[in-house]
């Protein structure tokens, strides 16, 4: 009798004030997010940026059950930050280097934060942006 543990790779990915934490595991290819079926995620543009990783993954995206609960920012935040936990668990859960690279070279923040953020307003301008200035005027 094989008394050999499970498999479990628990991963973060952020995008600006958005956190998504997923648990990859063995299973048959479901993936959930805040208990959600993925088919179920509108807008459709989300469904797509979240399956972008799991395509470069190959056939290995239906040996394993993926669950992912996001907190804060917004709608694409949470997307982007989902996206970036999916990617670093199936690198962990492949230790191929060969996904690592091909991921890297189809979008780099799929793996790497990003941290860019708005610039803050500055006084006296709060309803304009950061630096806007009056047109001058040439005559």
């Amino acid at each position: 009798m094989d008394n050999k543990k499970p498999k479990i790779i628990s991963t973060i990915g952020k995008r600006k004030c958005a956190i998504a934490r997923a648990t990859i595991k063995e299973g048959t290819g479901r993936i959930t997010i805040n208990k959600t079926p993925l088919k179920n995620i509108k807008p459709q543009l989300a469904q797509l940026k979240i399956l972008e990783p799991l395509a470069l993954a190959g056939s290995t995206k239906d040996k394993i059950d993926i669950n992912v609960t996001t907190t804060g920012g917004g709608t694409f935040g949470q997307t982007d930050a989902t996206r970036q936990a999916i990617a670093r668990g199936l690198i962990k859960w492949t230790n191929d280097e060969n996904l690592q690279k091909k991921i890297i070279s189809h979008d780099r923040t799929m793996i790497s934060y990003d941290p860019r953020r708005t610039e803050p307003r500055k006084p006296s301008r709060s309803k304009q942006g950061a630096r806007r200035k009056r047109q001058l005027s040439k005559r």
